[in-house]
């Protein structure tokens, strides 16, 4: 948890860097006639991209360590009970998969 923790702040002050870095503010500066114009828009959203697929997969796998191993408990006390803990592994699962559906999205802008 403690690196996730600082892999987070990391991505926090490196968002701010990238954007005040000289490029970005040459081109702010000159408008589009400058030809490195469209990079910095791309990097920012191929790092957006990435950043929506890292922060839902970390998040959805702690759900699913935490919800998968009580699923399994209660699976081996009621067997009944298969339906109830597949819904709540699924639902942990589906939060890495809106995070690619959020990445693609981004990626297709490029």
């Amino acid at each position: 948890m403690r690196t996730v923790t600082i892999a987070l702040f990391a991505l926090l002050f490196l968002i701010p860097a990238l954007a005040s870095s000289p490029a970005f503010a040459a081109e702010a500066h000159e408008g589009a006639a400058t030809p490195s114009a469209g990079l910095t828009d791309k990097g920012l959203i191929a790092l957006a991209a990435s950043i929506a697929v890292a922060i839902p997969a970390i998040a959805a796998g702690i759900g699913i360590s935490a919800s998968g191993s009580a699923a399994i408990s209660a699976l081996a006390e009621k067997p009944e009970t298969f339906f109830k803990a597949f819904l709540v592994v699924t639902l942990a699962e589906a939060l890495a998969i809106y995070g690619l559906i959020t990445a693609i999205l981004l990626w297709l802008r490029l």
